[in-house]
């Protein structure tokens, strides 16, 4: 069963409020555009799970303290930078139901701001010595960073191996879930093993969750309908690459044109979808992200059981299994 995101915040309740009436504080700046642009990233803010995963994996691991709330504003100030850039990247025009900043304030700015975000966010941890913490967040951005650039290319030429995807949604997703689940560990003890342990359940997670993503292009949401986001883009998930793998040389040719040629009509993407049912392509991504689930709540069950424990494998649950 999935709880909601209110049962799950029950042991953090109070920490989270406090942590956005801190964080909304922090967003203030003296440059009126800027300040403008600040307090409408605050009026949009999303589901806020990222500094959920740092204050329940600082419960599970220890005792919450002011360095768990500085660990989880660098996550959210580093998340909130990298979506204002992936739109001006992806040319997009909503978030969240609202417009994106490059939307209303264009390109210029949007860029601008994310850089003023991860200057706030570096300026956090400088200004309070939370050098481990620097390093965390510093080593998610270049393998975001990275992870972006591989997919890209690999895109180009529609070869991406099944290891190769694993690779490039470690780099692009889980580290960043990975380093909330480190970072809150990291800001409660000076235990190198429990705080990799962390991370590894952490990275688990994100792996899961980034499966269960890309399975929503396949119609396993809440419409039931494919939406082909990802086959217009020419990006190639587990669903289509095991597809693929499992087709003869003939097949495979044929597949890769009609994704090449893939103009986004409804029958060209039920011609696809189909395709990738019939090679079991789903069913193998779904259990796939089941066992990334899995392997994620081995780890945790290995930490004293408590009912931050006991929300974090609920909030595992809620975002591997949502239905979008």
């Amino acid at each position: 069963m999935v709880s909601d995101l209110e049962s799950i915040k029950k042991p953090i309740e109070k920490e989270m409020k406090s942590f956005e009436s801190i964080f909304r504080d922090s967003m203030r700046t003296k440059v009126s555009l800027l300040d403008r642009v600040m307090m409408y990233i605050v009026k949009r803010k999303g589901k806020q799970i990222r500094p959920m995963l740092v204050f329940l994996s600082a419960g599970t691991a220890g005792v919450i303290n002011e360095r768990t709330y500085r660990g989880a504003s660098l996550v959210e100030l580093l998340h909130t930078a990298t979506l204002i850039h992936d739109d001006v990247v992806d040319d997009s025009f909503q978030r969240r139901g609202m417009f994106s900043i490059n939307a209303i304030w264009k390109n210029k700015i949007a860029v601008l701001v994310g850089d003023y975000l991860l200057a706030r966010g570096l300026l956090l941890s400088v200004d309070n010595d939370d050098h481990d913490l620097l390093k965390i967040s510093s080593n998610t951005v270049k393998l975001m960073s990275e992870g972006e650039m591989y997919q890209l290319e690999k895109s180009r030429s529609l070869d991406l191996t099944e290891e190769e995807y694993y690779n490039v949604i470690r780099m692009k997703t889980a580290s960043l879930i990975a380093s909330c689940c480190a970072m809150g560990t990291q800001s409660v003890t000076e235990d190198k093993e429990l705080v990799e342990q962390m991370r590894l359940f952490g990275e688990y997670v994100g792996m899961a969750f980034q499966i269960k993503d890309d399975l929503f292009d396949y119609g396993s949401n809440a419409s039931g309908k494919p939406t082909g986001i990802d086959i217009q883009e020419k990006k190639l998930t587990l669903p289509l690459i095991y597809a693929l793998d499992n087709s003869t040389k003939s097949e495979k040719r044929s597949i890769l044109k009609k994704v090449r040629k893939y103009k986004g009509t409804k029958s060209e993407l039920n011609e696809i979808f189909e395709i990738v049912k019939s090679k079991n392509g789903i069913s193998y991504a779904e259990n796939k992200m089941k066992e990334y689930q899995n392997k994620a709540f081995q780890i945790l069950h290995s930490f004293p059981k408590n009912e931050y424990r006991e929300s974090l494998e609920a909030l595992v649950r809620y975002t591997t299994e949502r239905i979008k």
